[in-house]
């Protein structure tokens, strides 16, 4: 309902933000973004970004392009997927590593 009272207001606005040559960019620079977290990921993280996502500033220039090619609530989507993710991931990992063996496999007493 809020959406077509918005149209009905500005029919014939187009928001480039949303188009495929847009979201495209904004793809690129996210991947560039979170390519630079994981080369860079082994430096102090000083820079605060959205989700209490922390960066190194190595990585600053490569955020500010994500930040400039892509709406706010889809910058701020793709940092708690990212964030999800790597907790995900180090959850997995910490629990392989305590469990001392490959899945299915059981100590013999």
């Amino acid at each position: 309902m809020a959406t077509e009272a918005y149209a009905a207001r500005n029919p014939d606005e187009i928001h480039t933000d949303v188009l495929s040559s847009s979201r495209q960019a904004c793809y690129k620079a996210r991947d560039a973004f979170y390519a630079c977290l994981e080369k860079e990921s082994d430096k102090k993280q000083t820079e605060i970004a959205s989700k209490g996502l922390l960066y190194p500033a190595e990585c600053k220039a490569s955020r500010e392009e994500f930040v400039n090619h892509c709406r706010a609530s889809w910058v701020k989507h793709f940092d708690a997927l990212y964030c999800k993710n790597k907790s995900l991931k180090r959850l997995l990992d910490d629990k392989d590593s305590r469990r001392g063996g490959r899945y299915g496999e059981r100590e013999r007493v």
